[in-house]
């Protein structure tokens, strides 16, 4: 008596896009890492509160990479870069990578928007049988 072949599990989509969203964080992580000598040079040097603020900025964009399995993650992300953006007022250059991420963020948003209706759907290549 043979047995029946074992399917393999689903693929989760959003598992994958787990990913590509802690990537993103971690490109971000990169350019606010990399502005800090040119808020050095030409803001005129950090105080001990701009310091802070960049530091946690960072600390936060890294964290948030070990919870992105949670829903609220969404959120976590945009508070992060409601915050960055809100710097402009004390680091420019900061509050400048937080609007670009920003732009970046939204499209990357309309993407998982896009992939949950199609999975929804049942549009993927995964659920076709």
């Amino acid at each position: 008596m043979t047995t029946p072949p074992v399917k393999p599990p689903p693929k989760d989509p959003m598992k994958a896009f787990r990913g590509i969203t802690a990537g993103t964080l971690i490109i971000e992580v990169i350019v606010v890492a990399l502005a800090l000598p040119v808020i050095a040079k030409l803001g005129g040097g950090f105080s001990t509160a701009a310091g802070a603020l960049a530091f946690a900025l960072i600390v936060g964009l890294i964290a948030t990479c070990a919870l992105l399995k949670h829903k609220w993650s969404f959120w976590l992300i945009v508070g992060l870069h409601v915050v960055m953006v809100a710097s402009w007022f004390a680091l420019t250059a900061l509050g400048a990578v937080g609007v670009v991420f920003s732009l970046v963020w939204a499209c990357v948003f309309w993407m998982r928007r896009d992939l949950a209706k199609r999975m929804a759907e049942g549009r993927l290549p995964s659920q076709q049988v």
